[in-house]
C-alpha cells in the first residue's frame, strides 16, 4: 500500500468519524449499480468529502472482490487476452521474491517515451507508461527488458 493511501485510512476516523471498516459495514447496508452513486450517497448523507468517500467506495469495492474476480471480470468478454496476462504475471513474478502481484479495478518513471512504450494516458497517475498488447507474441525481449529495468529501479 501507498504511503499516501495509508495515511488517509489512518486519518480516516478523524476526519470522517469513521474508520474504514466502519464504512465499509454502512455501504454493505445500501444497494448500489454505480461507483458515483455510492460516492454520491457518503457525500449527501454522511457529509464524506469527495476525496474520502472516493477512497472508501474503492476500497471497499476490491475488497469485495477476490483476486481472481478481479482478473476475470477485467477479461470479461476479451478472454482471448487472458493468455498475454497469465504469461506476464509469470515473467514478473519470475523476477524476484519481493514481486506480489495484487489485481486492482480498475511506476517508474524516468524512461523515454517510444513509439510501443507508451504515455499512460487515461489510465491515472499509479502508471507512467503503457505497452499495448494483443497477443502473447508481444510479450518480447524488448517487453521482457523493460520490466526488469522497472524492478531493478523500483528495489
Amino acid at each position: 500500500m501507498d504511503q499516501a493511501l495509508k495515511t488517509m485510512i489512518d486519518n480516516m476516523p478523524e476526519k470522517t468519524g469513521k474508520s474504514l471498516e466502519g464504512w465499509k459495514m454502512i455501504l454493505l447496508t445500501e444497494s448500489f449499480k454505480k461507483h458515483g452513486e455510492a460516492v454520491k450517497f457518503l457525500k449527501t448523507d454522511h457529509g464524506v468529502s469527495h476525496g474520502y468517500a472516493n477512497t472508501i467506495v474503492t476500497l471497499a469495492r476490491d475488497n469485495n472482490e477476490s483476486p481472481n474476480e478481479l482478473v476475470d471480470n477485467q477479461y470479461k468478454g476479451k478472454e482471448e487476452l487472458k493468455p498475454i496476462y497469465e504469461k506476464l504475471i509469470k515473467l514478473v513474478e519470475g523476477l524476484g521474491t519481493e514481486v506480489k502481484v495484487t489485481p486492482k479495478k480498475s511506476s517508474v518513471t524516468g524512461k523515454d517515451l517510444t513509439k510501443r512504450l507508451e504515455n499512460s494516458g487515461p489510465f491515472g497517475t499509479m502508471c507512467t507508461h503503457r505497452v499495448q498488447l494483443s497477443s502473447v507474441e508481444h510479450i518480447d525481449e524488448e517487453l521482457k527488458n523493460w520490466l526488469i529495468e522497472a524492478y531493478e529501479k523500483a528495489k
